[in-house]
């Protein structure tokens, strides 16, 4: 069983009318030149102005494979995809967080088998300690006792991709 199969995600998350807006206003602040288009050094300009960082190279390089390759860069539509996309990617890892700040009630940056006992008490508590044991070894990727925040989310994404 892995942790994340009791989670609610993969979710598919619509933004509201006025964020929908603001992506449209921002897109077109960026095409300057009214080319209907997002030039690569655009869109990192639009990330920075929607998510406040700079994509890296990477990012760039794998948004600007992913266009359609019969145009000069990202269109209205496929921008408005990308930042939803991110933005759901956003909310995800927030999730994620906040579990894993639920689960740490000690604060310490970390998780004990202890400390997955307590939840999972109170979540399913009619889980067989087996199974919670389980879950906790399979998460604990390092068998160091403790589970770390990367290891939590790893256990969390790569659950999602086993649903």
């Amino acid at each position: 069983m892995s942790l994340s199969k009791a989670g609610a995600w993969p979710r598919t998350w619509d933004p509201s009318p006025s964020e929908h807006r603001k992506w449209v206003e921002v897109f077109k602040a960026c095409d300057e030149d009214n080319k209907g288009y997002l030039s690569r050094e655009d869109f990192k300009v639009a990330v920075v102005m929607l998510f406040g960082y700079k994509p890296s190279k990477i990012e760039a390089n794998s948004v600007m494979s992913s266009i359609n390759p019969n145009t000069s860069g990202i269109v209205l539509g496929e921008f408005l995809n990308i930042v939803r996309k991110k933005k759901e990617a956003q909310l995800y890892w927030n999730e994620i967080r906040h579990i894993f700040t639920a689960f740490d009630v000690h604060y310490r940056g970390y998780l004990t088998l202890e400390d997955f006992k307590k939840a999972f008490r109170q979540v399913a508590p009619r889980l067989p300690a087996r199974t919670v044991l389980e879950v906790f070894r399979e998460v604990d990727r390092d068998s160091d006792g403790h589970v770390s925040f990367r290891d939590f989310e790893y256990a969390m994404k790569h659950g999602q991709n086993e649903a």
